[in-house]
């Protein structure tokens, strides 16, 4: 790749060498065999990504217009680990086996984390537009953590987009409803990532161990060859929540430390269940105080307790806790769900939840945490009526489609309520 730099900065003026150094090099080799497990194992082509069926399938959207050779801008949005920088890299590497008729003439790669919009982003941009008029074909600009620029920024990105200068795809961690433009949304697609199935981690655990040239044996400088248990790999593609590069990384430490411990002489490695322990020290779990997984995690907890499921409220509680959600948080959301939800079902339910919202202030972590779970378990045991919730937002619209003066000088209310039409509220009671 270095010589192929060089040789472009011979034949190009030097004005455009700037921009020789911003353009990846689409076919590149494979990379060296210093890098992390998780590069050296990137699908280098989309029929090696493995899981999101759903976006990659035969009949897939993405998979059609890939097919046709025209891909829309889009989105990728999805959890750490699940393919977003290796489906758009592989999208890529797959445009070049008919590099004649891709209608792509080069592929960007930038991330939000180092730069702003600045110049690099303007002459990425600019040198965008040229290559379009001078070949009619669009750069394909992949932009990790696209969330980062903030909203004014992000306009930057709509003319050249609209002209068909450049093709944006953009991975994102982060919800794009919340940090994405509406502008931007309305021009690109948001296609939805999932986290990989246990399945779909063994099968790339197994990759990683029998690949000779990218796998493992990469990883050790001296020429062993590794076997990994089958409860080794089953463990470890259930502790990751569905993050292959976080299985990939605890599978290369286990390994580099199993090489370490080898007698000289000796060409094979066993990885055993006690090896991958070692490394995880504790399951990954992901949560985020104020991202995503914050809100899946409380929602999962409310409908596990309106569906009476202590055993499944309390799991999620203990995620939350284990996560390190503040005490009180889950704690006024119990007083919610006592209001909310249950009702007067069961009135004492609000004693309860202040009662609990008390105790946490007074006590703080881990204390607290019994505290919760007994709150947890009454909201998940107790009777609900939701039917005086109902009633009082029936009433709201009610009082919202009143037209007019609610009364002449001198009338009654009470003969005012009678007059208004009051069937669609019902209490229950």
């Amino acid at each position: 790749m270095e010589g192929d730099e060089q040789s472009i900065l011979v034949v190009r003026p030097k004005k455009r060498q700037k921009l020789a150094l911003n353009q990846e090099n689409i076919q590149k080799p494979s990379p060296p065999p210093h890098a992390p497990l998780p590069e050296r194992m990137r699908p280098r082509v989309l029929d090696e990504v493995v899981g999101q069926n759903h976006l990659l399938g035969r009949n897939s959207l993405l998979r059609s217009v890939f097919d046709g050779r025209r891909l829309p801008s889009v989105v990728l949005w999805g959890p750490p680990g699940t393919g977003k920088t290796s489906i758009a890299k592989a999208i890529v590497a797959s445009s070049c086996v008919g590099a004649s008729e891709s209608s792509f003439h080069r592929f960007i790669s930038l991330s939000a984390i180092n730069l702003g919009i600045n110049d690099t982003i303007r002459n990425t941009i600019e040198a965008a537009r040229k290559s379009k008029l001078k070949t009619n074909k669009s750069s394909i600009l992949f932009l990790d953590e696209i969330h980062r620029f903030n909203k004014p920024q992000q306009n930057i990105f709509l003319p050249a987009i609209d002209d068909g200068s450049i093709v944006l795809i953009g991975a994102t961690t982060e919800n794009p409803s919340f940090h994405l433009i509406t502008p931007l949304l309305s021009r690109c697609r948001v296609l939805t990532l999932n986290p990989l199935k246990p399945h779909h981690l063994v099968m790339l655990l197994r990759q990683s161990v029998s690949d000779v040239n990218r796998g493992l044996a990469a990883s050790v400088n001296r020429t062993v060859r590794f076997q990994v248990n089958d409860e080794a790999i089953d463990f470890l593609s259930l502790h990751c929540d569905g993050d292959a590069r976080v299985a990939l990384n605890a599978l290369e430490a286990a390994a580099i430390a199993s090489a370490a411990k080898i007698e000289d002489g000796e060409s094979r490695v066993v990885i055993t269940i006690n090896d991958i322990r070692e490394v995880l020290q504790c399951k990954h779990l992901a949560y985020d105080r104020a991202g995503e997984e914050h809100y899946n995690t409380i929602s999962a907890l409310i409908k596990s307790m309106r569906g009476s499921d202590v055993d499944a409220a309390i799991y999620w509680l203990a995620r939350m806790v284990e996560g390190g959600e503040k005490p009180l948080y889950i704690a006024r959301r119990l007083i919610s769900f006592a209001i909310e939800d249950v009702g007067l079902a069961d009135p004492q339910a609000i004693t309860q939840a202040v009662s609990c919202y008390q105790a946490c202030c007074f006590l703080g972590m881990p204390e607290c945490g019994v505290i919760l779970s007994q709150c947890v378990a009454y909201m998940a045991l107790a009777r609900k009526l939701v039917s005086v919730s109902r009633a009082i937002e029936s009433a709201r619209e009610v009082v919202k489609e009143s037209v007019g003066q609610e009364a002449n000088e001198g009338s009654y209310v009470g003969e005012l309520m009678m007059e208004k039409d009051t069937s669609n509220i019902n209490c229950g009671l």
